[in-house]
C-alpha cells in the first residue's frame, strides 16, 4: 500500500483543520473589520497552515524510526519533543516572514507586537498545537502498528495452515496408493486381467491426482472423478461383494472442497464392512445442498458402527487426516460424523460452507 493510501485519513482531517481555522479568521476578520479584503485573514491562516505543514513533515520524518518505541509511550513523546525547538525557532519567522513579504508585495505594512513579545506568545501556542499534533500522531501510530501486528499473525497463521495442509496431503497420498496397490496384488493372483484393468483404473486415479497438484481444495467433479476411480479399484478387488450407486447434484460439480474427502469416506466403509462380511454390501454416495452447505453423504446398509466411531470420532488414518484438514481449511465451519441408520448400516456425513 502507498505511501499516500497509508496517510489519506490524516491528510483528510488536516486540511480540513486548516480550513476551518482559514473559515473562522475569516468570519472573524468580516465581524470585526467590516472590511472586504478578505486576501488578508486567507494570507494570515494560509501562511500558518503551510508553515505548519512543512514543519509536520519535518517531524513525521524524524519520527520515522521510533515506531519500536510504542510500546513504550514515555521514551516515544520523549522523543518527539526533541522536535518542539525547531517549532519555536522556524514557525514564527517563516510565517510572520511571508505575511510580510506579502504585504510588502501590495505597498501594505504588516502590524504585530514587538518579536520578542511575539516569540513568547507564538511559541506557546505551537507548544499546545504541537502536544495535540503529537498525541494524535500517536494514536494513528499505535493503530497502524496494532493492524500491522494482527496482519502478521495471520499471515503467519496462514503459512502454518498451509504447511500444515500440506504435510497432510504428503501423508494422504501414499496412503491411498498403498491400499491401491494391495488391492492390485492380491488380484495378480487369481485374475490377471482384471488386475491389468484395475492398474488403468489407478492410473487415472493417479492422472487426476496429478492434475490437482499441490492443490488444498478440488472441485466436487474433480472429487467424484478420484472417488469413481478408488471404488473401480475396490469394486475389483471384492467382486460380485458391492454395488455402489451414485445421487449426485450436478448444479454442485463446480463447488469447492478440501483434496481427497470423499475417498476416505469411501475406504471407511470398504475397510470396516465390505471387508469383514461376506455377504452383498449396497454403499449410496450422495451429493446435495443443504442451505448454505454441501452435503456428501456415504452410507451402507450392514455396517455396524463401533461406540468409538461414534459422533467425530471415528477411526483409521483416512478420516483422522480428512477431520484435520477440515479443521485447517473451516475451523467450525465443517463437520464429519458417523451415525447408525434406521434401517441398519452407517451413514458418514460431510457438511462443508457452500457458496451460493
Amino acid at each position: 500500500m502507498s505511501s499516500l493510501r497509508r496517510n489519506a485519513v490524516f491528510i483528510c482531517a488536516w486540511i480540513l483543520f486548516w480550513t476551518l481555522m482559514i473559515l473562522v479568521s475569516v468570519q472573524d476578520f468580516l465581524r470585526n473589520e467590516h472590511r472586504s479584503d478578505l486576501w488578508k485573514p486567507l494570507l494570515w491562516e494560509g501562511s500558518s497552515a503551510l508553515v505548519a505543514s512543512v514543519l509536520v513533515l519535518v517531524q513525521l520524518r524524524l519520527a520515522r524510526g521510533s515506531r519500536h518505541l510504542l510500546g513504550t509511550p514515555w521514551r516515544w513523546f520523549g522523543l518527539q519533543a526533541l522536535a518542539l525547538p525547531l517549532w519555536w525557532a522556524a514557525f514564527t519567522p517563516l510565517a510572520f516572514g511571508i505575511r510580510h513579504a506579502v504585504y510588502a508585495l501590495v505597498d501594505e505594512t504588516y502590524f504585530h507586537d514587538p518579536w520578542p513579545r511575539l516569540f513568547v506568545y507564538e511559541s506557546m501556542k505551537i507548544s499546545i498545537f504541537v502536544g495535540l499534533f503529537t498525541a494524535v500522531l500517536f494514536g494513528i501510530s499505535s493503530y497502524r502498528a496494532l493492524l500491522d501486528e494482527k496482519l502478521r499473525v495471520e499471515q503467519a497463521n496462514a503459512l502454518l495452515s498451509q504447511a500444515q495442509l500440506q504435510r497432510l496431503a504428503q501423508q494422504m497420498q501414499p496412503h491411498f496408493l498403498f491400499n491401491a496397490l494391495n488391492t492390485v496384488s492380491s488380484l495378480m493372483h487369481s485374475d490377471v486381467e482384471q488386475a491389468d484393468a484395475t492398474l488403468m483404473q489407478l492410473a487415472e486415479v493417479l492422472r487426476a491426482t496429478l492434475d490437482i497438484g499441490e492443490a488444498h481444495e478440488a472441485s466436487l467433479a474433480t472429487e467424484l472423478r478420484l472417488a469413481r476411480g478408488y471404488a473401480g479399484v475396490m469394486a475389483a478387488r471384492f467382486a460380485g461383494r458391492v454395488t455402489i450407486a451414485w445421487d449426485v447434484d450436478e448444479a454442485l460439480l463446480a463447488a469447492r472442497l478440501p483434496v481427497m474427502s470423499l475417498q476416505p469416506l469411501l475406504e471407511n466403509v470398504f475397510k470396516h464392512t465390505v471387508e469383514k462380511r461376506r455377504g452383498q454390501t449396497h454403499i449410496a454416495v450422495s451429493a446435495a445442498r443443504d442451505g448454505g452447505q454441501l452435503v456428501l453423504g456415504v452410507e451402507d446398509d450392514s455396517g455396524i458402527l463401533a461406540p468409538s466411531s461414534s459422533g467425530m470420532q471415528g477411526s483409521g488414518i483416512g478420516l483422522a487426516n480428512l477431520r484435520a484438514r477440515l479443521a485447517a481449511l473451516y475451523g467450525d465451519h465443517a463437520a464429519l460424523s458417523l451415525a447408525a441408520r434406521d434401517g441398519g448400516g452407517v451413514r458418514a456425513e460431510l457438511r462443508l460452507p457452500c457458496a451460493s
